[in-house]
């Protein structure tokens, strides 16, 4: 695949904007607010993402946060790929992980980003987000520790990324990985 920036630059604009609105929708404040618990971001170490529901014991809430952050990358991707072609579908996946980090809703305070971070990987290579599940399973399993295992499935992710998808979607992901 090569990167054509064949798209003007409004266009440009408006896959990152995309990308930004999707990503920003806070599913772990919605969700966890909707079952009637306490502001996510008084728990545990303050984040809204699933890890960080998960601490309130409610591994449904959890899972629902989980999926509502996965899919909100997979869309943007999708939905720009549809609109646009590839790069605004790699525009638009940045845009979501941005949106999902630093919320304009809360004051650029978001979460870590892993699940939507996923959900990109999904859109983008769905290989690749299948590295990053089977990475991020087994360092969690021997170490227990979901930040140390998504360091390492994200690193993964970005090296399949580039076999799967090329140098553009590898060097995306990895930047993403840095983030």
């Amino acid at each position: 695949m090569q990167l054509s920036w064949t798209l003007a630059l409004p266009w440009t604009l408006a896959a990152l904007a995309l990308g930004y609105v999707l990503g920003s929708i806070p599913f772990g404040i919605i969700i966890t607010r909707l079952a009637g618990t306490r502001d996510i971001r008084t728990i545990g170490s303050g984040n809204i993402g699933a890890t960080n529901v998960l601490r309130t014991g409610r591994k449904d809430l959890a899972a629902l946060t989980l999926l509502g952050d996965a899919l909100k990358g997979t869309a943007a991707v999708l939905i720009a790929r549809a609109w646009l072609g590839q790069d605004a579908a790699l525009i638009a996946g940045l845009g979501a992980f941005l949106g999902h980090l630093f919320p304009v809703w809360l004051g650029f305070k978001g979460g870590k980003g892993v699940a939507t971070f996923l959900g990109v990987a999904l859109g983008l290579a769905w290989a690749s987000a299948l590295v990053f599940a089977l990475a991020w399973l087994g360092i969690a399993a021997l170490t227990r520790y979901s930040s140390l295992s998504a360091l390492i499935a994200s690193a993964a992710t970005a090296l399949s990324a580039y076999f799967a998808g090329g140098p553009e979607m590898g060097l995306l992901m990895a930047g993403l990985a840095v983030l």
